[in-house]
């Protein structure tokens, strides 16, 4: 058999990685040493061409299948790791056939949620994590999108102003149809529900849940939030014919929480005394898209709220209100927000990506200023913060620390 390489943009230097090994005896020198979450299959981080990918050993049909999707994900814009190629064709050096392999691209700056409880993470992290997933959930399945293994462990987790923006990385069990029943959303509910409250159960027998709550109680939290959403998204309101103002309310809302609306459907009554409100189409990324309009800074949704939020207290502050919005938002990048984010030192960029400690230093500003009753300047604020908080925190560019996979997973069924 010969080994054969699928890939979109296939890179010859794959060719070099020791295929004719199983994945689990590949030597420590070619590994790139990533906490890896908890996976059915064998994984590996190596680092090739200046990049970090993920290899999955897996079926070769699946790994195709897989393969398939996540390009399916990504031509769809949802957030999802990017597929890098299938290796096929693997014979180990006894001469008896090898497993294919999935590679993806490592999603710089993300954790699965093992490890970022390996750190020391503030109460609530829990709920902040399924809030990340509840809103990753109904992206998916407003595209059309079955998961069919909904859980914290199939799912990378990136920092975003304070909460998680969430990225599928498990998609062997999905489908990808022109729309899902309400049966089917509510069995990925099920599924993410079950998932989670064993998940926690885990950390909870770990010693390292910070939530007092019951693990079944938290993660009842991702059918609470996933509805709210969904309603919000998609109910169909009616509304007085006088009160037309609320069509752009309405538009506001589903803005407020991170979504631009494409299409209306807009039905009045016969006699023209009530209108029936129906978002057709919707999309996430609102205050992204606009902050990348405005500044050309490509950020994810809550870190882009944080920023447009100091940008209007910018444009408040200078008394700029009537003035063209892309000038002043220019200014604003140039006199606040790249001032702060050059201040880091080469060796500690990898911590944390520029918008995220553009906001740790704006909370940290808040911080210190509550503490002395008096407003902090910025520099002051930088200058501690680079000296009294950046520093402690682990690399999350490549983040290198506790190998999750290695953590131990406790049996909590009745009777074990």
């Amino acid at each position: 058999m010969a080994l054969e390489l699928t890939a979109a943009r296939p890179d010859p230097a794959l060719l070099d990685l020791p295929w004719r090994v199983p994945l689990e005896e590949w030597p420590e020198d070619i590994l790139a040493a990533l906490p890896r979450g908890i996976s059915r299959h064998v994984v590996r981080f190596v680092r090739l061409s200046g990049r970090v990918l993920a290899i999955k050993e897996i079926k070769d049909d699946i790994a195709r299948r897989e393969y398939d999707m996540l390009r399916n994900l990504g031509r769809l814009h949802l957030p999802a790791v990017e597929p890098f190629a299938v290796v096929s064709g693997r014979v180990g050096l006894d001469g008896e056939p090898l497993d294919a392999c999935l590679v993806t691209r490592h999603l710089q700056f993300s954790l699965p949620y093992r490890a970022l409880y390996s750190q020391s993470l503030r109460k609530g992290t829990a709920t902040r994590l399924i809030d990340a997933l509840a809103v990753l959930l109904v992206r998916l399945h407003l595209a059309g999108f079955w998961w069919g293994d909904v859980s914290l462990s199939n799912t990378l987790f990136r920092r975003d102003a304070g909460a998680f923006a969430a990225y599928l990385v498990d998609a062997e069990t999905g489908e990808l149809r022109e729309r899902l029943s309400d049966g089917q959303r509510e069995h990925d509910l099920d599924i993410a529900r079950v998932n989670i409250a064993g998940e926690l159960m885990d950390l909870e027998a770990g010693g390292l849940l910070q939530e007092e709550r019951d693990p079944v109680e938290v993660s009842e939290r991702i059918v609470t939030r996933y509805r709210e959403l969904w309603a919000t998204l998609t109910d169909e309101e009616t509304i007085d014919d006088s009160e037309r103002w609320r069509v752009d309310d309405r538009i506001r809302r589903l803005n407020a929480v991170g979504f631009d609306v494409d299409e209306l459907e807009i039905t009045t009554d016969i006699d023209g005394t009530s209108i029936r409100l129906q978002p057709k189409v919707v999309d996430a990324g609102h205050h992204s898209r606009r902050l990348l309009r405005l500044t050309g800074l490509d950020v994810r949704e809550n870190q882009a709220r944080r920023l447009l939020n100091d940008l209007d207290a910018f444009t408040a502050g200078t008394g700029r209100q009537g003035e063209d919005e892309e000038i002043v938002a220019h200014d604003w990048l140039n006199r606040i927000y790249e001032p702060v984010t050059r201040r880091v030192p080469r060796e500690l960029t990898g911590k944390l990506e520029p918008a995220e400690v553009f906001h740790e230093v704006l909370e940290h500003r808040w911080y210190l200023a509550e503490r002395a009753q008096h407003d902090i300047p910025m520099e002051e604020a930088i200058d501690d913060y680079l000296a009294s908080v950046l520093p402690a925190k682990p690399d999350e560019r490549a983040v290198l620390g506790v190998d999750t996979a290695e953590m131990p997973v406790i049996d909590t069924r009745p009777g074990r």
